[in-house]
């Protein structure tokens, strides 16, 4: 009984909401703000073990998809989410497709842990006011479509894969809010 007499006290005191926290952990991003070294690890044995699988073909993919001449960290925060919301799905589609048992069975953790991740940034945008990106971040949408629709497969499989870390550091960044630098 107490301690509800002190709560608003304490919120007052403190000068924040006490329930409401900062926007990312309000909307469940902050466990991404500092990525488990379990789960770096698991994605760098899946790009290393891809990168193995791309030495032994002759495929070559000219796409530049994951090249940007600005930083994430240069967008508003809405737009940070958005940005990796739409990394995480086409990461996903792509580590959704069929591959040889051994890369299926590498890329499994790496899957599930981006999986919840995409979970967790669809249910915080669920919860924000809709946004309107900004001119900068429309067009790299606009990029990303259009690398769907032209692209092949494996191409875009093997864009994804191998910029991997930074798809991981645009969630971070996401997660990070105003402190992304």
């Amino acid at each position: 009984m107490l301690l509800l007499r002190l709560l608003p006290l304490l919120a007052t005191t403190l000068g924040t909401p006490l329930l409401q926290g900062t926007p990312g952990q309000r909307c469940g991003l902050s466990r991404y703000r500092f990525l488990p070294p379990q789960e770096l690890r698991a994605v760098k044995r899946m790009k290393e073990q891809f990168e193995d699988i791309m030495l032994l073909s002759d495929h070559r993919c000219h796409t530049k998809l994951f090249y940007r001449k600005w930083n994430p960290a240069e967008l508003s925060v809405p737009d940070r989410v958005v940005l990796a919301e739409a990394e995480l799905d086409l990461a996903i589609s792509m580590l959704e497709l069929p591959a040889a048992p051994t890369f299926a069975e590498t890329r499994q953790r790496p899957l599930d842990f981006l999986a919840q991740a995409q979970e967790d940034l669809r249910s915080c945008m669920a919860t924000e006011a809709p946004h309107q990106p900004s001119r900068r971040l429309r067009n790299w949408l606009q990029k990303l479509q259009t690398a769907k629709e032209t692209e092949t497969t494996s191409c875009l499989e093997a864009s994804v894969i191998l910029y991997i870390f930074k798809v991981l550091n645009d969630l971070q960044c996401a997660a990070l809010g105003e402190q992304c630098s």
